[in-house]
């Protein structure tokens, strides 16, 4: 089972998803943007059968309280994920973060090695500067609430668009990703926690953007396996993401939008984390 908690800090509270019992090594597990520790849940649940997994909800997203500051970075994001293990206590974890969540991790290994045990780094997109400014720009806009709801539409097709086109503002063949639509359910449920998020969710997104994984991921010293999933939308620069660290387990996996890709996945995870 999945449950659900709060942890205090002095202007706000973080949001957390958790799993498994408090004697199992820890986890820690860290989200996409845009959206919150629910598009993890299955896997939570899964890797809770062997660990004890704890989900925090990035700042600005989910039910975590907004960062600070105009321009948070990755550091930024990295500190409060190090202050719910605190509040925790839990000195010492496993770590699994994908996309922005892979960038806080590989920053916590770096700022903090002592904190991190192993370390999954999962679809971790690389980017050229040309592309970058572009991303920066146009990717992650800055959101109000607005008296028509033109917001509300914004939010369903934004979620909507990153299933068939990457970048999603590049609505073309050229750009088109060869993957089916997920499910209504599943599109309601990340467009509900983007409309929570609405006036942050760019913040973290930004802070992802900015921080540069082809500089900082060859300089992990922590066991460490690079995976993609077969459906990622940066699925093509695996090869590459994988030459940045060639003493790191890689593998491409099928993702956890079955039962059985779950049930794939997680014992890949498993089985690096307790080999």
């Amino acid at each position: 089972m999945v449950r659900r908690g709060f942890v205090d800090f002095v202007n706000g509270q973080v949001h957390y998803r958790h799993a498994g019992d408090p004697g199992l090594p820890p986890l820690l597990m860290l989200h996409a943007s845009p959206g919150s520790s629910r598009q993890l849940e299955p896997l939570v649940a899964a890797m809770g059968e062997t660990h004890r997994v704890i989900a925090p909800d990035t700042l600005g997203n989910g039910d975590s309280m907004p960062p600070e500051g105009a321009q948070p970075e990755i550091a930024d994001y990295a500190e409060a994920v190090l202050g719910v293990m605190d509040r925790l206590e839990i000195e010492t974890a496993d770590f699994y973060g994908t996309h922005t969540g892979a960038r806080i991790a590989t920053h916590i290994c770096l700022a903090r090695p002592e904190r991190i045990r192993k370390v999954i780094l999962d679809g971790f997109g690389l980017y050229t500067p040309d592309d970058l400014e572009e991303i920066l720009a146009v990717y992650a806009p800055e959101k109000a609430p607005d008296q028509m709801g033109l917001h509300i539409m914004w939010a369903w097709h934004f979620c909507r668009d990153q299933f068939i086109y990457f970048p999603w503002f590049k609505k073309d063949k050229e750009h088109r990703v060869p993957l089916d639509l997920p499910d209504a359910e599943t599109l309601h449920v990340r467009f509900v926690e983007i409309a929570k998020a609405l006036t942050t969710y760019h913040k973290s997104y930004r802070a992802a953007f900015r921080y540069s994984m082809r500089d900082n991921v060859p300089k992990i010293t922590q066991t460490a396996m690079i995976t993609f999933a077969e459906t990622d939308m940066v699925r093509a620069v695996f090869d590459e993401a994988k030459a940045l660290l060639p003493d790191a387990r890689t593998q491409v996996l099928p993702g956890i939008r079955s039962p059985e890709t779950l049930a794939v996945t997680a014992a890949a995870f498993r089985s690096f984390l307790l080999g």
